[in-house]
């Protein structure tokens, strides 16, 4: 789970590594985005203009990877005024009580 903004720090960044190093591995991965996190997935960033390296490319490597169960916090979305047609790739939005039941259903959790 990720809930970071993707400008801050490298959480996502990590985040990414260790989602396509479990995937390489063929371990069933769930990536949530919550918060500010969901910036990540934003198409057409250019964080070369904030001096950031641009590992936003890197996030559609999750498809090559077979990580298919990507979620976006449905509230997220639409505080940052993004609609899924707006992200770099296909995500399932989930409502708050969508978002606790998959968390139940992991074996391990991870928020970064």
């Amino acid at each position: 789970m990720s809930q970071c903004s993707p400008f801050d720090d490298l959480h996502i960044r990590d985040a990414l590594d260790m989602t396509l190093i479990f995937a390489a591995v063929d371990q069933n991965i769930s990536w949530l985005f919550s918060g500010p996190a969901v910036l990540a997935l934003k198409k057409q960033q250019q964080p070369n203009m904030l001096g950031i390296k641009d590992f936003f490319k890197n996030i559609k490597t999750l498809e090559i990877y077979d990580v298919e169960n990507i979620y976006v916090c449905e509230k997220s979305l639409l505080d940052y005024g993004l609609n899924k047609n707006d992200l770099l790739l296909d995500v399932q939005a989930l409502n708050f009580d969508q978002q606790k039941a998959l968390i139940k259903t992991q074996q391990h959790v991870v928020n970064l």
